[in-house]
């Protein structure tokens, strides 16, 4: 493994660094927050010292690093400019996130070293993306064979209240059970938000209970003092680039001012407060370089910041008229994904693919088949892409979709996980802005509960970064009721919660030709997808078609008719499309059936088209029926053709109820054939 050498220190750069920190949240508490100007403060006063002394460490050209609301220290002195720094407090145009968010909310792509992950809102989110960027360090360095990659490490930071939160424990058994360089840099000032440490975890002490951990170098220091914290830092980076494994940093500091500029710390004792700023970094930093001009360095960083000040409040308002823009792929975007590298050249452009299928035989697969080829192909294409979850390697998945894909691919890109929904979606996230392509699976629907907010937070991503950064995902999920039995956890569908989920798109084919042209689409496109994958239909006659051929490219947001008819249109998709069409076996000629395809984007267009010619509208879904994603086309259609119907638009979904296990109370709530019919002729007759 080649070596990568540390920089050695320039403590006037630090105490550079450090004054600049200060200075500004001072003038943010101390001015522009009582002015109204920045509405939310987070001060890093007393974690200052600890982040510029680890951002220094962090040049690598591949190191990343996810960071938190306290991390602008870290930021500045990864390349953070005072300017872009006070445009984001103030919500300017020419902040980091053109406005979008929280002023602390940060990304950056790489400029002193590090690349900065786009931070999220969510305590504990930030730790499982950085392990993936570190999965993704192992994966280029080693499989790939990248040597620029060699020696690069990612690193977490959070405070010690987030390290008892569900993404660190996530992260913390994804980073020692794959053994990668990830660095957990905790920055322990006692106190989350008033809560003191002894409730976060036992002994308020998180190395004390991580001593025997498996995989983990740990380490602890003060990060107030100036000379043990720079050798702490420097040890552990050092440990976590030669070993490429990981480690936790335990660094004591302390929080000078409350969580945000509305705290007060009333739940501090005197002697506490006073106890603390005895250890200011600051003043520590100051006794420990005393040869250094520190009135001449004040006054260089007073005049950086006005200037800073006056640059900022420069620049215009971002435009209202931009504000719903990025949701998806509109612009490349600078970090994440395939992109970035194919237009620099690094990567040649996946093939243009067809959007007509060109099955070499008649021979028909099911549609769980078709999902296996479509990755097999892909994969040998595309060696950026990587497949896991629980139980998809040697075992194949609990449905058969990646059978034999560990055998031939490798354990590298074919890799089992620990039962950890928040860890899978927040490693493939990071994986993702490290220019991977991750197919990870969620068992079943159900499962990808507890990664709910590593799911929000990939999918606002390339908003709140007003295009700049984008995670592309391909998230596998198996859904709905199976053929002979249903049950409340392994049924769900529940597709409007991600069709409300922004920025993701959602596929949801009924055969095997729809689930190969949307599953290669989404491996060729440029936006985090899900895809559906219905268990009813995996191996299901019905849904069993020739296989398309190898290039075969489906849009997204583009319905097909499965009957025509003048009487009544019919939306539907996954396993209510056979439903439906055995239930318009009563009503030849009058059914305009239309299967959707994709959830988002749906093909509002066609439906609307076929609802004029029809003047009748009825929706069938497996899901519930309150809120359910019936109600927004019937809402679009009212809205859009409301002049052209005949009858009132109905809908036919399942009961506000979980799917029961016993099958005769299954059919009782979810719609039937028989229920189907009965609907179909109602509006038939009106």
């Amino acid at each position: 493994m080649a070596t990568y050498t540390l920089p050695e220190i320039d403590w006037q750069e630090i105490a550079r660094l450090v004054l600049r920190s200060r200075a500004l949240d001072e003038l943010e508490e101390g001015t522009l927050t009582p002015q109204k100007k920045v509405k939310y403060q987070f001060s890093a006063k007393g974690h200052e010292l600890a982040q510029v002394l680890l951002g220094w460490h962090l040049n690598h050209p591949h190191d990343g690093a996810t960071v938190y609301y306290r991390s602008r220290p870290l930021m500045m002195t990864l390349g953070l400019s005072l300017r872009e720094a006070l445009a984001s407090s103030l919500a300017r145009s020419g902040s980091i996130t053109e406005g979008r968010d929280v002023g602390v909310m940060f990304a950056l792509p790489p400029r002193r070293g590090a690349t900065v992950l786009p931070a999220s809102g969510d305590v504990g989110a930030q730790y499982s993306p950085a392990a993936g960027w570190a999965q993704a360090i192992r994966y280029r360095s080693q499989t790939l064979g990248e040597a620029d990659w060699q020696g690069a490490l990612a690193v977490a930071c959070g405070g010690e209240g987030s390290a008892a939160a569900n993404g660190f424990w996530a992260a913390l058994n994804i980073a020692t059970t794959r053994n990668v360089p990830l660095l957990f840099f905790i920055e322990d000032n006692r106190f989350a938000i008033s809560v003191r440490s002894q409730r976060q975890y036992p002994g308020g002490d998180l190395t004390a209970n991580l001593a025997s951990y498996g995989n983990l170098k740990i380490f602890t220091g003060d990060g107030t003092d100036p000379a043990q914290a720079a050798e702490v830092i420097r040890a552990a980076v050092t440990y976590v680039r030669k070993a490429q494994s990981p480690a936790l940093l335990r660094l004591q500091v302390v929080r000078l001012m409350g969580h945000t500029f509305i705290d007060n710390q009333a739940y501090k004792t005197a002697a506490e407060r006073e106890a603390e700023a005895r250890r200011d970094p600051l003043r520590q930093l100051q006794d420990f370089l005393p040869h250094l001009d520190w009135p001449a360095l004040q006054r260089e960083v007073t005049t950086e910041l006005q200037e800073a000040l006056s640059e900022a409040e420069a620049q215009p308002e971002p435009d209202p008229k931009q504000a719903a823009r990025h949701l998806f792929y509109e612009v490349p975007q600078q970090v994440g994904g395939l992109l970035p590298e194919i237009r620099q050249g690094v990567l040649l452009p996946m093939p243009a693919g067809s959007q007509e299928p060109r099955p070499a035989s008649p021979q028909r697969v099911g549609l769980v088949e078709a999902v296996r080829r479509v990755l097999t192909e892909e994969m040998s294409l595309n060696p950026r892409i990587l497949v896991f979850g629980e139980d998809v390697g040697r075992k194949g998945g609990v449905h058969g979709a990646t059978a034999h894909l560990q055998k031939r691919f490798g354990e590298a890109r074919v890799f089992d996980t620990s039962l950890n929904e928040d860890g899978i979606m927040g490693s493939a996230t990071g994986m993702a802005l490290a220019g991977l392509l991750p197919v990870p699976e969620i068992q079943f629907r159900k499962y990808a509960d507890p990664a709910t907010e590593q799911i929000n937070d990939n999918g606002t991503m390339r908003w709140r970064m007003a295009g700049k950064f984008a995670a592309p995902v391909v998230l596998r999920m198996p859904v709905g009721f199976a053929r002979t039995t249903g049950d409340p956890w392994h049924s769900v569908t529940a597709e409007a919660v991600y069709a409300h989920t922004l920025g993701w798109k959602l596929a949801f084919p009924s055969n095997a030709e729809d689930a190969a042209g949307l599953m290669r689409a989404a491996l060729r496109g440029n936006d985090p997808v899900i895809f559906f994958e219905h268990r009813a239909l995996l191996d299901a006659a019905e849904a069993r078609c020739p296989y398309p051929g190898p290039d075969y490219l489906l849009p997204f947001g583009r319905a097909t008719y499965r009957l025509r008819g003048a009487g009544l249109t019919v939306v539907t998709w996954g396993a209510m499309v056979y439903r439906c069409l055995q239930a318009a076996e009563a009503w030849p000629g009058e059914i305009d059936l239309l299967d959707l395809r994709t959830i988002v984007p749906w093909d509002q267009e066609r439906v609307m088209d076929s609802v004029r010619r029809t003047g009748k509208l009825l929706v069938v879904h497996e899901d519930t029926r309150t809120g359910g994603f019936a109600a927004e086309i019937m809402a679009a259609v009212t809205e859009e053709a409301f002049e052209y119907l005949d009858g009132p638009p109905r809908r036919l979904t399942t009961a506000d109820c979980m799917i029961p296990y016993n099958a005769a109370l299954m059919d009782a709530v979810v719609p039937t054939v028989d229920a189907i019919r009965r609907a179909m002729g109602d509006l038939l007759a009106y």
